[in-house]
């Protein structure tokens, strides 16, 4: 199942510089582990040590946030598009 990963400017430094990548996976958490496969590093900086996806990151699965889905248990099918958006503050 490929599935198009949308990669924000801070975490391109860990693609080789692409902003989408393709990748095989059928959760989230399978996806989290096929970057980490690809690009060792990454998932350091998008999961704290207990794999647990960072809080001030915010994943999408076709525009749909997987906190309103199933979280990393979020299944993923053929050409699904996930998006990872790092959350923005201020005032």
């Amino acid at each position: 199942m490929a599935i198009q990963v949308l990669i924000p400017t801070p975490l391109q430094k860990f693609t080789n510089d692409e902003a989408s990548v393709s990748l095989e996976a059928s959760s989230i958490d399978g996806l989290l582990q096929a970057l980490e496969g690809r690009y060792p590093g990454i998932q350091a900086r998008l999961c704290d040590e207990n794999g647990k996806l960072r809080r001030f990151l915010n994943l999408y699965v076709n525009s749909e946030d997987i906190r309103f889905l199933d979280n990393q248990a979020t299944v993923l099918s053929d050409g699904d598009e996930v998006s990872i958006v790092p959350a923005v503050a201020g005032g």
